[in-house]
């Protein structure tokens, strides 16, 4: 079950590293609203990965679910060790629970062109740009974790 659980983890990692490559275009800018071609820029990501790309834009949702169904198996079946099951499902869902929530709607939106005024897109774009932070740390200690268990 690690193997799923790795693979999943892994996927994710990989998609939350090409979402930041674009959320750091954020990085180092002053003020309330980002210079427009950062904001045109981020917009214009997320425009073509959450409606441009699909049908493919699912498989992270799918990643997402097998995730979560690969590590609570782990758990209910008792996995050894257990202390792996049982720390990587509060990270995992650390990350997807808030990608769910607020990151998908939040990009979705700005990538509808939804935040007209820049200081609002910029507003998204930090948002985006934190929560991703906050969901690649946590994925990647999922990973650590899963490969760990997986070796010893």
């Amino acid at each position: 079950m690690e193997a799923f659980a790795a693979a999943g983890a892994g996927f994710l990692l990989a998609v939350l590293w090409f979402d930041l490559m674009h959320d750091e275009m954020a990085r180092g800018h002053d003020g309330d609203a980002l210079p427009d071609p950062v904001i045109d820029g981020v917009t214009r990501y997320y425009a073509q990965v959450t409606r441009g790309a699909s049908p493919m834009n699912r498989l992270v949702g799918l990643a997402m679910v097998g995730l979560l169904a690969a590590l609570v198996t782990q758990i209910v079946a008792g996995h050894d060790p257990r202390w792996a099951s049982i720390v990587s499902l509060p990270l995992a869902l650390t990350g997807i629970v808030t990608a769910i929530a607020r990151t998908v709607p939040t990009a979705v939106r700005l990538g509808q062109g939804e935040f007209a005024e820049p200081v609002a897109a910029s507003r998204a774009i930090r948002t985006i740009r934190t929560d991703h932070h906050v969901a690649i740390v946590a994925i990647a200690a999922v990973l650590v974790i899963q490969l760990v268990s997986a070796a010893s």
